[in-house]
C-alpha cells in the first residue's frame, strides 16, 4: 500500500486530477454562458459534458504512465496553483456572467406565462425586427397631462403593431414597467424583443415636444435618437417621424399604403383627438369610477368632429363590455360601432365590439361573423384574440378558444383577463398548479376578480374554507346582482357553505337562498344564482339560464364546458336548451363543439 502511495505521489496524480477537474469545470462555466448567448440546443452541453469526464479517465491514465517525477515540467505546487486559479476563474465567470441582466431569464417570464408552454415569452431566437415601446415620459410638469404621454407611446405601438415585418410587445406587457426603471436587457428578455422605444413628452399648451430613443437590448446602443417639436396640429405627422425612423433603422419592409404612410390621421381637431385620449386612458386603466366621463369625453369628442371613426369605435367597446354604473347600453354599442364601420370599414375595435354585443345577446352567428372579421382585420391585436377566444369557449369550441387565448398571451403576456381565462381551463384540465400561477399574476396585476378563479381551484382541491373565505368578499361587496338578497351578510355565507362541499342539508339551505333571489324577480339572473344551480340542481338551471339574460353571459356558458357543467350538459333536456339559446345554430354551421356530437334526430349530445 505504500508503494502504491509512493507511486501515486511519483506520478503525482493527484495533482492532476484537480487540475483537468479545475480545467473541465471552468469550461463547463464558459459553455454553459456561450450557449446560453447563442442559443445552443441542450444536447451540445451534453454532449461536452460527456466527452470531458471519458477525458478525466484517459488523463489520469495518461498521467499514470508518463509521469515519473523526473519528466515532470511542472512542480506539484504549480499544479496546484493553476487548478485553484482555473476553479476560482471558472467560478467567478459563471457567477457573473449568469446573473447579468443581457444573460438572465426575466423573472416576469417565469411568473406569468412563463408558466405554461404555450403562452411562455420565448427568450431564445428573438427576431432582430421586434420592438417594445415603453410608456414615455410626461415632462410637462403637471401630472394631468400623464394620458397625452400614454397616449403618445400607445398611439406609435398600433402604427408600428399593424406592420406585418415588426413584431410588437403588447401595450398591457410594455405598460407595465412604467415608473419600474427596470434594466432594459431585463425588459427585452421578458417581452421577447430585441429593441427598446422609450421617450418622453413635453405638452404646454398646443405645444408638443416629443423626444425619442431605440436601444438595442443585446448590447444597450442607442441606435438612434431624436426629438420632434410641434403643436397638437401636427401630432399625428410627429408620430409618422418617429415610426418612420423606427423602420427604417430596423430595416422593416412595408408594403402597401404603409410605404407612404404609417400612422393615419384619425382627425384633424385637435380638442376632440385629446378627449379622444383622455377616454382611451381611463379605459385601458379600467378605472370604472371615470368610465361615465370617458362616454362623455367621446361624446364631445364625436360632436367636435362626426368623422372621427375611432371616436366611434371606442364608444362602442365601452359601451359593450357594459361595466355597472355608468350607463352602459348595448343598443348605443352597436349603434356606435356601424358608424365607425361605415367610417372607417379597415378598424377591428368596431367589428371586436358589435361581436361581444351579439355574444351577450346569445346571436351566436352574428357574434361569429363579428369576431371572424376582427381577427382578420387585426390578427396580431391581443384584445382581438381575447376576444374571440371567450367566444370559441363559451360555445364550446375549447381548443380553438385556447389557442387563441395562447396566442393573446404570447403578444401581450400581461393581459390580465387573459391569464383569467387561460388560468379557467388550466383549471377544468386538471392542471391545478398552472392555474394557480397565473391566477396570482392577474391579481398582481390588479385584476378585480382574482381571488374569486383562486376561490375555485381552492374548491377544487377540497380546502373548502379556504375556497369560501376568498368567494365571501364578492357575495357580500357591491350592489346590483346582489340586490335580491333581503339578508346579504346572512345568506351569502349559508350560499357558500352549501355550494362549497356542503352536505345534504347545506346544499338545501343554499337552494333556498337562490330560490329567494329568483322570486325577486331580478331583471337579470345573477352570475352566482346560475352558477350555483348549475352546482345544485343542473335540471333546474337549464330553464332558468334559458330564459336569461344573466348578468355574465360569458361566465356562466363557459362553466357549461368544464366539470361543472358536466351533469348539465349530460341531461336529456340539453339538446332543446343548446337550441334555445342559439348554440345548435352555431354549430350547425360551424360543427360540432368539441364535447358533443350529432345524432340522426339533428340533436346535439354532450359527454
Amino acid at each position: 500500500m505504500n508503494e502504491f502511495i509512493t507511486r501515486l505521489k511519483q506520478r503525482k496524480l493527484v495533482q492532476w486530477a484537480l487540475a483537468y477537474l479545475a480545467a473541465a469545470f471552468a469550461l463547463i462555466q464558459v459553455l454553459d454562458v456561450v450557449a446560453s448567448r447563442f442559443d445552443w440546443p441542450v444536447q451540445i452541453e451534453r454532449i461536452i459534458i460527456l466527452a470531458l469526464a471519458v477525458g478525466f479517465v484517459v488523463a489520469l491514465v495518461i498521467a499514470w504512465y508518463h509521469g515519473e517525477k523526473d519528466r515532470q515540467k511542472v512542480s506539484g505546487a504549480e499544479l496546484l496553483l493553476i487548478a485553484l486559479v482555473l476553479a476560482i476563474g471558472g467560478g467567478l465567470l459563471w457567477r457573473f456572467a449568469r446573473v447579468s441582466p443581457a444573460a438572465s431569464p426575466a423573472p416576469l417570464a417565469s411568473n406569468s406565462v412563463g408558466a405554461t408552454n404555450a403562452s411562455a415569452v420565448a427568450l431564445t431566437n428573438i427576431p432582430a425586427k421586434s420592438i417594445a415601446v415603453l410608456p414615455f415620459v410626461n415632462m410637462s410638469g403637471d401630472p394631468r397631462n400623464e394620458y397625452f404621454s400614454d397616449g403618445m407611446s400607445e398611439e406609435l405601438l398600433n402604427a408600428l403593431a399593424q406592420v406585418d415585418d415588426l413584431k410588437v410587445a403588447g401595450r398591457t406587457s410594455s405598460f407595465y414597467y412604467k415608473g419600474r426603471n427596470e434594466d432594459l436587457r431585463t425588459i427585452g428578455k421578458a417581452l421577447g424583443v430585441a429593441n427598446i422605444l422609450e421617450g418622453s413628452v413635453r405638452k404646454q399648451g398646443n405645444e408638443v415636444r416629443i423626444t425619442a430613443q431605440l436601444i438595442r437590448v443585446s448590447d444597450d446602443t442607442h441606435l438612434w435618437s431624436h426629438a420632434y417639436d410641434g403643436n397638437l396640429s401636427d401630432v399625428f405627422q410627429l408620430q409618422e417621424n418617429i415610426a418612420r425612423a423606427i423602420t427604417d433603422q430596423l430595416k422593416v419592409v412595408l408594403v402597401g399604403a404603409q410605404k407612404t404612410r404609417l400612422v393615419a390621421v384619425a382627425t384633424t381637431n385637435a380638442q376632440a383627438y385629446t378627449l379622444y385620449l383622455k377616454a382611451t386612458d381611463a379605459f385601458n386603466r379600467r378605472d370604472y369610477k371615470a368610465m361615465g366621463d370617458a362616454i362623455g369625453w367621446l361624446n364631445q369628442a364625436i360632436a367636435l368632429d362626426p368623422n372621427f371613426a375611432r371616436a366611434h369605435a371606442q364608444l362602442a367597446m365601452i359601451h359593450a363590455l357594459g361595466w355597472a354604473n355608468y350607463g352602459s347600453s348595448q343598443t348605443e354599442a352597436e349603434r356606435q360601432a356601424r358608424l365607425a364601420m361605415a367610417l372607417d370599414p379597415s378598424l377591428a375595435e368596431s367589428a371586436a365590439a358589435l361581436g361581444i354585443v351579439a355574444r351577450d345577446q346569445r346571436r351566436y352567428l352574428d357574434a361569429r361573423a363579428a369576431s371572424d372579421r376582427a381577427r382578420a382585420l387585426e390578427p396580431d391585436d391581443a384584445s382581438v384574440n381575447l376576444y374571440d377566444a371567450q367566444l370559441l369557449i363559451v360555445t364550446g369550441y375549447t381548443r380553438q378558444g385556447i389557442a387563441s387565448l395562447d396566442r393573446a398571451l404570447a403578444i401581450d403576456p400581461m393581459l390580465p383577463n387573459a391569464l383569467h381565462w387561460r388560468a379557467m381551463q388550466y383549471l377544468d384540465a386538471g392542471d391545478f398548479d398552472a392555474a394557480e400561477r397565473l391566477w396570482k399574476r392577474a391579481g398582481e396585476l390588479h385584476l378585480s376578480f382574482a381571488n374569486a378563479g383562486l376561490a375555485l381551484l381552492a374548491k377544487d382541491r377540497g380546502d373548502f374554507a379556504k375556497a369560501r373565505a376568498l368567494a365571501l368578499p364578492y357575495l357580500l361587496g357591491g350592489s346590483g346582482d346582489k340586490d335580491c338578497l333581503k339578508a346579504r351578510a346572512v345568506s351569502a355565507p349559508i350560499f357558500l357553505a352549501g355550494v362549497d362541499g356542503g352536505d345534504a342539508p347545506a346544499r338545501a339551505k343554499a337552494l333556498a337562498v337562490v330560490e329567494e333571489c329568483l322570486a325577486a324577480k331580478p331583471a337579470k339572473i345573477p352570475y352566482w344564482v346560475a352558477s350555483g344551480l348549475l352546482e345544485l340542481d343542473p335540471k333546474r338551471a337549464l330553464p332558468i339560464i334559458a330564459q336569461g339574460p344573466t348578468t355574465d353571459e360569458g361566465g356562466i356558458f363557459m362553466r357549461f364546458w368544464g366539470a361543472q357543467g358536466r351533469a348539465a350538459r349530460q341531461l336529456p333536456e340539453f339538446p332543446a336548451f343548446a337550441r334555445t339559446v342559439g348554440f345548435a345554430a352555431l354549430w350547425d354551421k360551424y360543427g360540432p363543439p368539441d364535447l358533443c356530437k350529432k345524432n340522426a334526430a339533428g340533436d346535439y349530445v354532450c359527454k
